[in-house]
């Protein structure tokens, strides 16, 4: 999402923000006037441009950072580009139309009785295709003692995640209803073996699909997704895969929403919700493995173009003993 003079890209937005031909809120339309100015002095000859009208960036293969300000997302605990629990269509990082980006991310969940630590990255291709990698570490803490695991027990799993886009363009499709539409895998392995392949006797291993359908309203600050994905994990994994004793393995629709909003160019507030399977209530002796829909309550803050960061109040229903509430913050780097 460059906004270059390709009337696709910059100067056609820049025209556009001008004549009003396509409104924006202020928050992006400072954004994308900002941006397109950026591309524009990027196409114009060296040898003409003053010192002070040099491009901020050098052009190359690796991505410039031209999209809009917060339209690529954020990485999600499972490391696709979208909010914190949800992927979104929009392909992460800011990289656009032959060129790659690159992100890294580190996140932390912190609960009443547990502590997720995800940490990973992945690449942009052309806005078109993403990969990502993504892992797990799910800390029982005291909690592994009443399950007589032992103290701060950690079950970890691996995330492979792919993300292709379909058809449609979040931004610069205004005049269009259709979203942008980008369909998804996730392929999950989870490394314990004393309680998912022990206790539970469940499967390590489990593949998430999904379709996803982003639109954003630029004159409105706004950003809407839907994602529906197929699944056979339990809390997303990190308890396996299928039901008990070889029972329930069918894959199961899930749902997943969110909404965000353009506070300012840099600032993005908004939440998310997710459903999830029950297929463990009543495991281990009558010890209540009950799921319950996630939702969270985020800000998303730009600090730069390469920098964001992420503090949400996350509300994940119940894992283990109880319903589990408490901070989650991420970090991510992004070319």
């Amino acid at each position: 999402m460059h906004y270059r003079a390709k009337l696709k890209w910059g100067a056609g937005l820049a025209t556009a923000v001008v004549l009003g031909a396509t409104p924006l809120s202020a928050a992006w339309a400072a954004e994308a006037e900002d941006v397109a100015a950026d591309g524009m002095a990027a196409e114009a000859p060296a040898e003409t441009a003053r010192p002070m009208e040099q491009p901020r960036r050098e052009r190359g293969l690796l991505s410039g950072g031209g999209r809009l300000l917060l339209t690529g997302g954020v990485s999600t605990i499972e490391g696709a580009g979208g909010g914190g629990l949800t992927p979104w269509a929009l392909i992460g990082s800011y990289g656009t139309r032959n060129e790659l980006g690159v992100t890294a991310f580190a996140t932390g969940v912190d609960t009443q009785d547990f502590t997720l630590a995800s940490y990973g990255g992945g690449i942009s291709i052309n806005n078109r295709v993403e990969l990502t990698i993504a892992r797990q570490n799910f800390n029982l803490r005291e909690v592994g003692n009443a399950l007589a695991l032992g103290n701060r027990f950690t079950i970890s799993q691996t995330i492979l995640g792919a993300k292709v886009r379909l058809f449609g363009d979040a931004v610069l499709e205004q005049d269009s209803l259709l979203p942008q539409v980008s369909a998804g895998v996730q392929y999950k392995i989870n490394d314990d073996k004393t309680v998912v392949g022990g206790a539970l006797g469940l499967d390590s291993k489990g593949v998430d699909f999904y379709l996803a359908a982003t639109k954003i309203i630029l004159s409105k600050s706004l950003l809407l997704n839907a994602t529906v994905r197929m699944t056979k994990a339990n809390q997303y994994g990190i308890l396996g895969f299928g039901g008990l004793g070889g029972k329930d393995q069918a894959y199961k629709p899930q749902f997943e929403g969110a909404f965000g909003f353009v506070a300012t160019r840099k600032i993005l507030i908004g939440g998310e919700f997710r459903t999830k399977s029950n297929r463990l209530e009543g495991a281990l002796g009558g010890t209540s493995f009950r799921e319950e829909s996630a939702w969270d309550a985020y800000v998303a803050f730009a600090a730069t173009r390469n920098v964001s960061l992420t503090l949400a109040y996350a509300r994940l229903g119940q894992i283990a003993l109880r319903r589990q509430n408490g901070a989650y913050a991420s970090l991510q780097i992004g070319f």
